[in-house]
């Protein structure tokens, strides 16, 4: 039977401050302080973006307490020494950098690639850190490369089934829509409602009006059901019999339109009205009522 999760995370994350009971005391492991240049950037980390006013409001707040939460990392053994790979606190990282800090206290584990990823994902998610584009990214890499299933990921993180599968649907939007996602110009129920239409050109023109309008994600969801149902729709049948077309061509002038299709289905004929638009809808019965 699959482990999804290794050892479990509660292994790798570390936990912060509170009531340490007798037993955890004896495993409480030890904090190193180690040089800031041979700590590497997590390459699993799924968070691309950074807030640069919370990573100042961060730095000062180290510069003044201190980092009060080591870092998480692990050991890389090269032939030039011995370098080690961020497993957890990118920003603590990152604000560190930022005012110039040349050592920086951590505990140093050994997890596998796969839990290096679910650390970093969960670390996020639980923060809110994420933006649904790097969610996604996270839950497919969590998919493909280490086999996961929906409800792993949901388990991991929290988060429903239905949740999960919501949030990987965005990544068959069109490259534009992903990107206003990521830079947070659109929210994800913005993105979910853009979904609703089938064309990507159509997906498109929603974003290029929810972002000049100003739209919020209901008059979105309501502009991309008229978009769904409305849409035109191409008819042009092959091999449609010369009997057939002639049927058609009198139901169009009995009925006053253009678009028909007449098909034969089981030995039975079947008629297809198809409208353009509500108002020829409307418009369509209010001829026949006329005439009624």
């Amino acid at each position: 039977m699959k482990q999804p999760f290794g050892r479990g995370l509660e292994s790798l994350i570390p936990k912060k401050s509170g009531k340490i009971s007798e037993e955890s005391e004896t495993k409480q492991e030890p904090i190193f302080y180690i040089e800031l240049e041979k700590i590497k950037s997590n390459p699993y980390q799924p968070r691309k973006n950074f807030n640069q006013e919370g990573l100042q409001a961060l730095a000062d707040s180290i510069k003044e307490y201190g980092i009060l939460q080591p870092l998480l990392v692990s050991r890389i053994e090269k032939e030039s020494g011995t370098e080690y790979q961020l497993v957890a606190g990118e920003r603590r990282f990152l604000a560190a950098k930022t005012i110039g800090l040349t050592q920086v206290p951590v505990i140093v584990r050994d997890p596998t690639e796969q839990e290096k990823l679910e650390v970093s994902l969960v670390e996020n998610v639980q923060r809110m850190d994420l933006n649904a584009m790097e969610k996604a990214e996270a839950y497919y890499r969590l998919q493909k490369e280490f086999n996961f299933l929906q409800k792993d990921i949901g388990k991991l993180c929290g988060k429903s089934r239905e949740a999960v599968a919501n949030t990987l649907r965005l990544l068959d939007l069109p490259e534009e829509i992903k990107r206003a996602l990521r830079e947070e110009k659109i929210s994800e129920g913005h993105a979910r409602a853009i979904l609703a239409v089938s064309s990507p050109e159509k997906q498109k023109a929603v974003l290029v009006q929810t972002i000049r309008d100003g739209l919020n994600v209901r008059e979105v969801e309501s502009l991309a059901q008229k978009l769904s149902i409305w849409q035109p729709v191409k008819r042009h049948v092959p091999g449609t019999s010369k009997e057939i077309k002639e049927l058609e061509n009198k139901f169009r002038d009995i009925l006053g339109i253009k678009e028909i299709k007449l098909t034969i289905i089981a030995q039975k004929p079947k008629l297809s009205i198809f409208f353009d638009s509500k108002k020829e809808v409307e418009k369509f019965l209010e001829d026949n009522i006329k005439k009624a």
